[in-house]
């Protein structure tokens, strides 16, 4: 998502989210964020976080520092080009901030885990400055999909051009 919008925010290592994560929502729809994430959380937001859709039917969520800079960026957008105005009311209308408690738990709104097609297995999986989170099944077909179909080199974007592993 962030190649939509550009680089997202004052991101340095120490905010940096690796990793793939199995976890669970309990029954009242929260997930427990594991406990390798939750000090740089604490660390570069207090705790506050913000939960949004992705296109991608996943859900994002950043720290709150990071999607103030998404945010900002998404706001100037030209509103007058559909694909934009879809992406904002994506992106902006399904926003929810949220506080992570004592024990790391961030409550998944009805509307978010509705959108993400979520039950009660779900993967997170770090992205650097922002975690996907997805549901397991979903996760698990998209894998399948996208290791079966390899990677165009035709279809990448330009800025990666002088990009090596």
């Amino acid at each position: 998502m962030c190649a939509i919008v550009g680089f997202c925010g004052n991101w340095s290592g120490d905010s940096l989210f690796l990793g793939v994560s199995h976890l669970n929502l309990d029954a009242k729809g929260r997930l427990v964020m594991p406990t390798r994430y939750r000090q740089k959380i604490k660390d570069a937001s207090e705790g506050r976080v913000v939960m949004t859709t992705d296109p991608e039917s996943c859900l994002l969520l950043y720290t709150l520092n990071e999607w103030e800079v998404v945010e900002a960026k998404l706001a100037k957008l030209p509103s007058f080009n559909r694909q934009t105005r879809k992406l904002q009311r994506l992106l902006l209308g399904h926003a929810t901030e949220l506080e992570m408690d004592g024990s790391g738990r961030l409550l998944v709104a009805p509307p978010l885990r509705e959108f993400a097609n979520m039950d009660k297995n779900v993967v997170l999986i770090g992205q650097g400055n922002k975690f996907e989170i997805w549901d397991d099944g979903a996760w698990s077909k998209n894998i399948s999909e996208w290791k079966e179909e390899g990677l165009d080199l035709k279809d990448v974007p330009s800025e990666l051009g002088d990009f090596s592993l």
